[in-house]
């Protein structure tokens, strides 16, 4: 595998990820932007619409045939929420030319294609095309809609809003149903020019050859917008409330949701997470073994890191009658590992989960793009093999300093409604 990474604008990166086992292409572009919640929605719409159709191929129907006959390539876009940043992108993939039957140009038709979607879209007179609005408009309002009605979803959601009161983390990645009802054909449309002229943008191109033709098709869409690229800040940690601050809410649920948030200024981003997979982010972690099997105090009880907000969510589903003796129980495991009550096989069983992570970088083109983007985002460019072998090299004593670091700050939960 070769990497290697240009900028080729203000605030406008390239990496190239060359490896001759694949034999399609891929290539992603990223646009950071701070998370404005006012936005969000016509971040969101007006990206999504630029992979449906564009200036040469008017509608969905247009630009599938061309896509299908171009071997099976596909182009999408994507929101999401990294910490107080909204990320929204556009990705292609396509088959390498050398396995056409006829041999067709597909790598020149895709990027063609990727070029009129990014910097030509169906638009005129400042808006985007209404029937194109109109679909991805209720697209988001069915999206919003699913996450409702996925509870766990909505509890985490949540859960974050409270923790992250009053900085962009707590907001969604993608606005709310009136912001989305806001949203018109001209406003995604003035939402995605001023993304073009102001976001930091991360371009990742993933083959088994390097093609020159990328670079130049980049150079020359961007060479057509007037960037004012606007700094931002990959890792904004998260203030400790003065007090824990608990919020319920009763739904027509069975199953109870409890997401304890947690919050540590700790420093090291590897003892942090090796932690985190120590205490509840595998079946041999304590929360597992303790308060899921031992107590039998719930359904499921898992935690994940965040580094970028400095935050530890803890999320478990429970019957109401065991919420506080689950929380207590959570709360005790946390004490254990301050105490230093950490093994040798909890440490051992914990790396070998990482590593067999670690391990699948790379098997597939999306996950050598968006592990790449991750490093660029934590500011070193490292291999997963570098990477664990820092993980392994973080002590006992670390783990204990970083879970003595560590306080709780909220909790949400979300509870079944009891009978009158």
């Amino acid at each position: 595998m070769k990497y290697d990474r240009i900028e080729i604008g203000d605030n406008i990166g390239l990496t190239t990820i060359i490896d001759e086992k694949f034999k399609s292409s891929m290539l992603t572009v990223r646009f950071i932007i701070p998370l404005d919640k006012e936005k969000a929605s016509d971040n969101t719409i007006g990206f999504s619409i630029l992979s449906d159709a564009n200036s040469q191929y008017k509608t969905i129907a247009e630009l599938s045939e061309v896509l299908s006959e171009l071997y099976g390539s596909s182009i999408s876009s994507f929101s999401r929420k990294r910490g107080d940043l909204q990320v929204l992108g556009i990705t292609a993939s396509w088959l390498s030319n050398r396995y056409a039957i006829y041999g067709e140009d597909i790598q020149g038709g895709m990027l063609q294609i990727f070029s009129d979607c990014l910097f030509s879209p169906n638009a005129s007179d400042g808006a985007f095309d209404e029937e194109l609005f109109g679909i991805e408009q209720k697209e988001l309002f069915d999206r919003i809609e699913a996450e409702l009605n996925s509870k766990r979803a909505y509890a985490y959601s949540r859960a974050a809003s409270i923790a992250f009161r009053d900085e962009p983390a707590g907001n969604y990645s993608y606005g709310t149903r009136q912001t989305a009802e806001a949203a018109t054909a001209a406003s995604t449309y003035a939402a995605y020019r001023h993304i073009l002229e102001t976001a930091v943008i991360e371009a990742t191109y993933v083959s088994a050859d390097p093609d020159p033709k990328v670079e130049e098709m980049l150079r020359n869409g961007f060479a057509d917008v007037e960037r004012q690229p606007r700094p931002v800040e990959y890792i904004s940690k998260s203030p400790l409330k003065p007090q824990p601050e608990t919020v319920s809410e009763e739904f027509d649920v069975r199953q109870c949701q409890m997401f304890m948030v947690m919050k540590t200024p700790f420093a090291d981003p590897y003892a942090l997470k090796l932690f985190s997979v120590i205490l509840g982010e595998t079946a041999t972690s304590k929360l597992f073994r303790n308060v899921r099997e031992k107590l039998s105090l719930c359904y499921y009880c898992s935690c994940s890191a965040s580094f970028t907000k400095g935050a530890l969510i803890i999320d478990s589903g429970v019957e109401r009658r065991n919420i506080e003796k689950a929380k207590d129980e959570i709360l005790a495991q946390l004490d254990e590992m301050c105490k230093g009550n950490i093994t040798d096989e909890e440490i051992n069983s914990s790396l070998r989960y990482i590593e067999n992570a670690l391990c699948q970088i790379g098997d597939t083109m999306a996950s050598y793009s968006g592990w790449y983007f991750e490093r660029l985002c934590e500011g070193e460019v490292i291999t997963p093999q570098e990477l664990f072998s820092r993980y392994s090299s973080v002590t006992r004593e670390s783990l204990v300093e970083a879970a003595k670091s560590i306080k709780l700050d909220s909790v949400y939960l979300m509870l079944d409604k009891e009978e009158k």
